[in-house]
């Protein structure tokens, strides 16, 4: 569950990661074997559904190694967990599972460890900072697969009508320019505050980071109530909520609901991922991106980098077979293919190389260009889920309240859960 920011990434000769599309990583066994895949729908509805892209890949890669075969499933984000389970309890393990997490299946010992099933080329060229985070107790278990980081939206037309030039690169930068939409174009949220239960995990590390604090520390020790995170939610108490420059109420308000906001010109300011870029642009918002905002000389630099996760199961014994498919997966083709589809951010540096300089991803510059020195959840600790869900009730308590009883509270109970599961 460490949680580090990593620095520059080095790149993989293309020759390398080409030739493992033919030969994957030794031969395969005598006998024809045949793969199970589950994976995560991308897509909202038939159209754009990930199924294609998975049948295909299958079919090429099966055409590359005749004696293993791919059975793909694709499931949607609401059911593939409880498809797995079904599965898993039926007694027909999947192989390969791609969805958006993997700790209760390292709790379960079920999985491979990466550097099973991952060719030392292809473990390589994952960037270090995924890679890291994929880790429980020091072993990497979990894929990153594809991945998504943060930054801060703003609306030009609204700065102008404002008197606001570039955006705030502080926090008392972003209370002087709310102070100013707030005066002079009333009827708009000057920030979207979202600590509605949706993803107020999220927000509240971004938060937490900008601040010079963090949810966790380098050793994997929760610190919810450290003094950093207290003077940070003290603040947005006196300096936004109070003053009137957010949402009546942050815990009411959901993420996606502040991006819709956003996107009819409802508000000025949010932090926000890729998928706010579409739906700006399709409403025709003039807005802008930057670096998340800090806190005076104090803040980190990073972002909040997210990711999903590929996951390699044991039951099968399948290790050799599995090892050749996710060589072929993480080939550049592949995952450049699967990120331009779904503008999602790459967890290879060879893919992060050609997204930042071939031209087709201005829109996203600023998202790759803050990935490298992205932050993450604890997600290799069996307690996240649980702290995850209290944090997502309770935290927006900690701007509407006392802030030290609300956080010292979340951090009582991560400590316990920490130890429950242990």
């Amino acid at each position: 569950m460490n949680r580090r920011a990593h620095g520059s990434f080095r790149l993989i000769g293309s020759a390398v990661v080409g030739a493992l599309l033919l030969t994957g990583c030794g031969g395969a066994s005598g006998s024809d074997v045949t793969l199970k895949l589950v994976a995560a729908d991308y897509g909202d509805d038939e159209a754009t559904s990930s199924r294609p892209y998975w049948e295909d890949l299958a079919k090429r890669f099966e055409a590359a190694n005749p004696k293993i075969k791919v059975k793909v499933e694709v499931v949607s984000w609401n059911d593939i967990d409880k498809r797995v389970a079904e599965l898993i309890k039926s007694g027909s393990s999947p192989d390969l599972v791609q969805t958006g997490g993997f700790a209760d299946q390292v709790a379960a010992k079920r999985l491979y460890p990466a550097a099973d099933v991952l060719s030392m080329e292809t473990q390589a060229n994952i960037s270090e900072g995924f890679a890291h985070a994929g880790q429980v107790l020091g072993t990497q278990y979990g894929i990153p697969f594809v991945s998504s980081s943060r930054v801060f939206f703003y609306n030009k037309t609204i700065f102008q009508k404002a008197g606001i030039t570039a955006p705030p690169a502080t926090w008392s930068e972003l209370k002087a320019d709310a102070d100013k939409i707030k005066a002079k174009v009333p009827g708009v949220t000057p920030y979207a505050l979202p600590l509605g239960p949706e993803e107020a995990q999220g927000e509240s590390m971004m938060w937490a980071m900008s601040g010079g604090g963090a949810l966790s520390d380098d050793v994997g020790n929760y610190s919810i109530d450290s003094p950093q995170n207290l003077a940070t939610f003290s603040w947005l108490r006196s300096n936004l909520v109070e003053a009137h420059l957010t949402y009546p109420d942050p815990g009411t308000v959901d993420r996606k609901t502040a991006f819709n906001d956003f996107a009819t010109g409802k508000v000025a300011m949010l932090n926000g991922h890729p998928s706010l870029l579409g739906k700006a642009t399709a409403a025709k918002v003039d807005f802008g991106t930057a670096a998340i905002p800090r806190k005076d000389g104090v803040g980190k630099t990073g972002t909040l980098g997210v990711a999903d996760w590929m996951m390699a199961f044991k039951a099968n014994g399948h290790k050799l077979e599995i090892k050749q498919l996710l060589n072929f997966v993480y080939a550049k083709e592949n995952t450049l293919a699967f990120d331009e589809k779904y503008n999602l951010l790459p967890v290879t540096q060879d893919t992060l190389a050609e997204m930042s300089s071939n031209g087709k991803h201005e829109d996203l510059k600023q998202f790759l260009a803050v990935l490298p020195n992205a932050s993450f959840y604890p997600l290799g600790d069996p307690a996240w889920e649980q702290v995850s869900s209290k944090i997502k009730k309770e935290i927006a308590h900690a701007v509407t309240g006392d802030a030290k009883q609300v956080l010292g509270g979340l951090q009582e109970a991560a400590v316990a859960e920490a130890k429950r599961v242990r």
